[in-house]
Formats: C-alpha cells, sequence, structure tokens
C-alpha cells in the first residue's frame, strides 16, 4: 500500500489548520485572561516556588508493615488553597502533586521572612495528612530580571535557530524548498504552542526554561526530516527528468523516505513517553512538548512541506506553459 499525499492533499492541510486554530483560539484566550498567550512558570516571572510532599513510607506495603503507606488520605487541595487565601496569599497558584501526596505553591518575589512564614503555614496545614519528607521538599526563587533576561534569551535563541535553519536550507536547496521547510516548521512551533495553550487554560500547565529547549530541539527534529524527504525528491527529479510529474515525483519520493521517517519518530518518541509517564514533574512537561512537537514535525514533513512545494511547483510550471497573449500556442 503506497500512501498519496496530493490525491488527500486537502484533507492533510486542513487537519493541520484545525490544530493551528484551536491553538490560536486558546492562545486568544488565554492573553484575555493572563496577558500572554501561554502560562509562565516562575522562570520567566520571577517568584518563589515552594514544594513539599509528604513521607508516606512504601505504599506498595500492606497494611500493618512498618514500612507502609503512613499517609491516611489525599492532600485536600481545596483546603490548602483556603488556607492560603485566608493568609492573604490570594494572588498565589496552588497545585497538588501528580502522587496526591503533596503541594506546590508559586507566589510572587517574597522577602525572607514572608517565605519563612508561608512555609510554616503550609507544613501546619499538611501535618493534618501526615509527616512532611525535608528531603522533598524545597523552596526556589528567582528575581523578576532574571527571568525577563531568561525569556528574552530564550526567544532570540529561537529566532536565531529559524535565521540559521533557513539560511542553511536556502544554500543546501532551492529558495522554494527553504521557504516550506520553514512554514512546516512554524506549523510545529504553532502546535506545540497551541496545545500548551490550550493545557494551561484548562490544566494549569505552565512554560518553563525548558520549554524553550524543547522547541530548540523540535526546529532540529523536524528540518532534518524535512531535508532527507527533500532530498529524495531532488534525487528523482535528477533521475525521472524535469519534464516527470511532479506530483508522481513527491509521492514516489514520501513513500521512499516513509518507513525511515516513521521509525526515526517512533524511536525518538517511545524513550519520551516513559519520561513523561516515569521522570517526575521536572521533566514530565518537557518530555509532553518534544513529543508533540516531534509527532508534529513528522506530519508536516510528511504532508505539509511535501503538498505545498508540490503545488508551488504545478502553479510555476502552468505559469510557464501558459502562452502570451497574440502569441499561438504549439
Amino acid at each position: 500500500m503506497k500512501l498519496d499525499v496530493i490525491k488527500h492533499s486537502r484533507l492533510y492541510l486542513s487537519l493541520s489548520g484545525l490544530f493551528i486554530l484551536a491553538g490560536i483560539i486558546a492562545m486568544f484566550v488565554s492573553w484575555q485572561q493572563i496577558g500572554l498567550p501561554l502560562r509562565p512558570a516562575i522562570d520567566f516571572t520571577g517568584g518563589t516556588r515552594l514544594t513539599l510532599e509528604l513521607d508516606c513510607g512504601d505504599t506498595t506495603k500492606p497494611a500493618g508493615n512498618p514500612a507502609a503507606n503512613t499517609c491516611s488520605k489525599l492532600v485536600d487541595i481545596v483546603a490548602v488553597r483556603q488556607a492560603i487565601a485566608a493568609k492573604g496569599y490570594t494572588n498565589s497558584v496552588v497545585q497538588q502533586l501528580d502522587n496526591g501526596r503533596g503541594v506546590i505553591v508559586q507566589t510572587g518575589d517574597l522577602e525572607v521572612e514572608k517565605r519563612t512564614e508561608l512555609q510554616t503555614l503550609l507544613e501546619s496545614i499538611l501535618k493534618g495528612f501526615g509527616q512532611i519528607d525535608p528531603k522533598k521538599s524545597q523552596i526556589e526563587r528567582v528575581g523578576p530580571a532574571i527571568g525577563n533576561q531568561l525569556l528574552t534569551s530564550g526567544l532570540q535563541a529561537l529566532g536565531i535557530s529559524f535565521l540559521g535553519i533557513a539560511i542553511y536550507l536556502g544554500f543546501r536547496f532551492q529558495a522554494d524548498y527553504a521557504i516550506f521547510a520553514v512554514i512546516a516548521l512554524f506549523h510545529d512551533i504553532f502546535v506545540t504552542v497551541g496545545i500548551f495553550s490550550i493545557l494551561g487554560l484548562t490544566m494549569g500547565v505552565e512554560v518553563d526554561s525548558l520549554f524553550i529547549v524543547a522547541m530548540l530541539t523540535v526546529c532540529g527534529f523536524s528540518v532534518n526530516d524535512t531535508v532527507i524527504i527533500y532530498d529524495r525528491i531532488r534525487e528523482n527529479l535528477k533521475i525521472q527528468g524535469r519534464d516527470h510529474d511532479f506530483n508522481d515525483l513527491v509521492n514516489l519520493s514520501v513513500n521512499q523516505t516513509l518507513a525511515r521517517s516513521i521509525n526515526t519518530t517512533l524511536t525518538a518518541t517511545l524513550p519520551l513517553i516513559a519520561i513523561f509517564i516515569f521522570g517526575g514533574a521536572t521533566l514530565k512537561y518537557f518530555s509532553l512538548a518534544l513529543i508533540i512537537g516531534f509527532l508534529s514535525g513528522a506530519y508536516s514533513s510528511i504532508f505539509n512541506a511535501s503538498i505545498l512545494l508540490a503545488w508551488w511547483r504545478n502553479r510555476n510550471n502552468k505559469t510557464n506553459q501558459t502562452p502570451s497573449v497574440g502569441t499561438n500556442a504549439v
């Protein structure tokens, strides 16, 4: 069975358009609510983050065992939020840990006394649910100036990477190849950012400096897949000749590289899925961003980049073959 990307080109492009449209709507709603298209983490905004986790022992041990679970129940996140708000921390973001045995509180930049006060308050609340584990508890503080610098540096890195990729592709291929490869990259970034904007609205997911790293990695992975397909199109164009139907060349090239693209994406994605499940809170959304970006990159390389190139080449061929006014067509 061979894949005919040109025959169903409108369907493939429409699917990409729906994902991008949903992301743009989510980013617009997010902008209306918090003034930014994504929900920023403390890395960018600056502030204080406190993480407190209970020492529940070994949850796999049966009841009665000395090392068994010592936590009587999960942390009531609603009660924690109400208690913190009652003490004046109304703008704080309070989230429950994935295992339900602790909390993460992110608030504005606090002085030492205020941080100690907030930590004492949290400890008194959590004692009703179990003993606090000091080894898993931590306090992080990022100044607003450092946060702004991280955000600016991250955006500059993304811009420089796009420029570098465009220059490289311009030398490696013709201008139209480079343009559509960069468009495919924008597609991958928009899809990933859009999904995280939706997650930020629905689940309070925040993006930190690792998200910028993930976007840079996605750019490199996606353009590599696109270069492989474009390189095969160029080789087949030399073999078959320029008189050969360009749509057939694109379909042939995509099918010749399809197995490689799928296998490369799967081998890169499977470890990321493992990290997402078992890697802990720090790497969870970093791996999710890579998973979304890699899958989107494979899709855009196979479908969008090749389809747009075929449409453009066919349009140019028709324009060149159209006889000018006053001449007779041969």
